[in-house]
């Protein structure tokens, strides 16, 4: 599936790169049949290029990509979720990572929550604290407990923001201001009532993966009600701001919060979902499908795809008709003012005949030599 994605939208551009090769592959095919003696060689040398090169012409017939479109049919660009925050330009899940997401324009933040051991619900997507906090230099004993067994007390003292200016999780981060890699220096663990309060602030949506935690902790079995505590006494959020994402006791959700937007994680028939309430999806971008996509959406139920990063992926979910985007890119997905590789019916079949035209009278040029 997630090779068939680039596949989709490059269609057009790998037709005319497949025709060229073969162009360059006629001079050699037509050499080798000259020198044939037999005509029987001949025939065995140019059929089978014949046969492929009529394949290659003939194919854009049964060729579809989403940004061959007619002008006026494209959607709006859909709107870019950050995701953990801004983790090329930020510790991931730190509050320096919702405010870059804020700054460049996101339209929503999407992060993880766990709930410590004294039910304190906070920001980590790992099972564990080494990965993104300094703990194996503060406890160096416990740095394979999970997160969700230590006190809120102990998990403040650790250190959220210098792994990320050391291990540089991603190859195209770029350099980092000394302002900002002094404020990355000094980010801590993140609290679930203070990533609402500044959602809220800036009238950003939410949408959170909620971590059930392990045996023998105190929350085990009233994680999601100390989750909606937090949600619904302490942060002040708006509940239209919520993706609600979690099912487990979903019925139980909607009857205290019946402003949350429900969001289910995996498609379903369409009469299940309005059975739920849902209005919104929130699927891998591998599942992605512009006839799924208008479908849910002729019932008012939105989609979005995660995680994408790369303009041209970004470009087929919005060709596709995604609502939105979860990704790691907010600061440069704001910049592309329409997809790649968009173009009308009209413009690719000029493209599709002109490559065949020119192929044809280059490779019948080479063979008559």
């Amino acid at each position: 599936k997630t090779l068939f994605s680039p596949c989709q939208i490059t269609a057009p551009y790998l037709h005319i790169g497949a025709i060229t090769i073969m162009v360059l592959l006629s001079w050699p095919v037509a050499l080798h049949a000259i020198r044939a003696d037999k005509k029987v060689v001949q025939v065995i040398i140019v059929g089978p290029y014949l046969a492929i090169l009529l394949f290659l012409f003939l194919i854009p017939l049964g060729m579809y990509s989403p940004c061959i479109r007619e002008m006026g049919t494209l959607g709006p660009k859909p709107a870019l979720i950050g995701h953990r925050g801004a983790p090329m330009l930020a510790p991931e899940n730190t509050e320096m990572s919702f405010q870059k997401t804020i700054e460049h324009g996101g339209d929503g933040l999407e992060t993880d929550v766990t709930i410590s051991y004294d039910g304190v619900p906070f920001l980590m997507h790992d099972s564990t604290l080494r990965r993104t906090t300094n703990i194996k230099e503060v406890y160096p004993n416990d740095t394979a407990q999970n997160a969700a067994l230590f006190s809120w007390d102990t998990l403040q003292e650790l250190n959220a923001g210098t792994w990320f200016l050391k291990d540089k999780p991603f190859s195209c981060m770029g350099s980092l201001s000394r302002a900002d890699q002094n404020q990355a220096m000094n980010q801590s663990i993140y609290k679930l009532s203070n990533f609402l309060r500044l959602a809220d602030s800036q009238n950003k949506l939410v949408i959170f993966d909620l971590y059930r935690p392990p045996e023998k902790h105190p929350y085990r079995n009233s994680w999601i009600n100390r989750t909606l505590e937090v949600i619904l006494n302490e942060s002040g959020i708006r509940p239209h701001l919520v993706l609600w994402l979690e099912n487990d006791m979903r019925s139980f959700v909607q009857s205290v919060a019946p402003g949350f937007q429900q969001t289910m994680g995996s498609k379903a028939p369409v009469e299940d979902l309005l059975m739920d309430n849902i209005v919104k999806l929130n699927l891998a971008y591998t599942e992605m499908s512009s006839e799924d996509i208008r479908t849910y959406a002729k019932v008012n139920i939105t989609t979005n795809l995660y995680v994408v990063n790369e303009p041209w992926l970004f470009s087929l979910a919005w060709c596709s008709g995604a609502h939105s985007v979860t990704t790691n890119a907010v600061h440069t997905l704001k910049n592309l003012s329409q997809p790649l590789f968009l173009m009308t019916p009209q413009q690719y079949n000029i493209m599709w005949i002109l490559t065949d035209l020119t192929s044809v009278l280059l490779i019948s040029l080479i063979f008559a030599l």
